[in-house]
């Protein structure tokens, strides 16, 4: 199974940050030490072309040379600096390329059914602004490339690529919300806690607001009924999967109470969702930020378990 990776782009944050950016550099080492069967590569840079599918010329550019107004940067939540460019483009770039690779679209022309980003899942970026830690929505900039590029390889169907964004990060993802409203080509889905940031909600296709305190049976409830309205729904040719660890009752921003096994449950209906559908799937690891960082990090881990399961099962055929 084919990762991006761009925890080598450091972004320098000061002392005290609550940011956890360590967090990706351990995904990466326990991946590598655990699942031998994850191939990882360097995350190309997305392009400005790439990036305003999504985002505005001049928020690009404004990103790009460090002139957004003060206000604007305090609301992403990062002090700019040219790492933090860079690493938000890799970010992008990263789940365009395990869209790519997800398709069989990549430089190999190989289907992978399942591929990831090692970072990404930046859904509270708007088309002009960022916010909540999100720069460039990374989502969003794959979803409208892959429809491009789709377009382009089949001429004849007048149908374009259709895709779905399962958001199960604990925020919801108002900025993936506002980019794809009235655009009936892409379905957002997000399922977070009610009371928790955005504190101003956007309206997704499908919106599941959950109660402070949500444990692990309603949650997986609550996910079946969405995955079934989302399948009555909309016919994707595409899953973008954003497997935040923030639902975990670990967490210091989450206030769900999910456990290690709930997460897993999760992935696993997410997965076998797209699997029985035979739907390619791109994910990223979105929002995480545990009391302890080593158990942000093992969410991310088992997820990636469960990812390669089913990758495995796209390479066999078998059911």
């Amino acid at each position: 199974m084919q990762a991006f990776y761009a925890d080598n782009f450091v972004l320098p944050l000061p002392a005290g940050h609550r940011f956890p950016m360590a967090k990706y550099r351990l995904l990466r080492d326990r991946v590598v030490s655990e699942l031998p069967g994850v191939r990882m590569a360097q995350a190309p840079a997305a392009s400005d072309g790439e990036l305003a599918l999504a985002h505005t010329p001049a928020y690009i550019s404004a990103i790009t040379h460090g002139t957004l107004e003060a206000t604007a940067q305090r609301e992403i939540g990062f002090p700019w600096s040219p790492g933090m460019a860079e690493r938000a483009r890799r970010s992008a770039g990263a789940t365009v390329a395990a869209a790519r690779a997800a398709l069989g679209a990549g430089p190999n022309g190989r289907c992978e059914g399942i591929a990831a980003n090692m970072a990404g899942g930046t859904h509270h970026a708007y088309a002009h602004k960022g916010g909540g830690f999100c720069v460039f929505n990374d989502a969003a900039v794959a979803a409208r490339l892959m429809q491009a590029e789709w377009a382009r390889r089949f001429k004849h169907e007048r149908k374009p690529l259709q895709v779905a964004v399962i958001d199960l990060d604990v925020h919801q993802g108002n900025g993936t919300a506002s980019i794809f409203l009235n655009d009936p080509s892409v379905f957002t889905l997000s399922l977070h806690g009610e009371k928790n940031f955005p504190f101003r909600k956007e309206s997704s296709d499908l919106d599941v607001a959950l109660p402070d305190g949500c444990t692990d049976a309603p949650y997986l409830q609550a996910l079946e009924h969405a995955l079934d309205e989302l399948g009555r729904r909309f016919e994707p040719g595409l899953v973008l999967f954003l497997a935040g660890a923030d639902p975990f009752e670990g967490d210091r921003l989450g206030r769900l109470k999910l456990s290690y096994d709930g997460l897993e449950a999760r992935d696993r209906r997410v997965f076998d969702w797209a699997w029985q559908r035979r739907i390619p799937l791109a994910f990223s690891m979105a929002g995480g930020y545990g009391v302890k960082i080593d158990e942000t990090v093992q969410v991310q881990v088992n997820t990636y378990r469960v990812a390669l399961e089913y990758w495995a099962r796209w390479q066999n055929g078998s059911s």
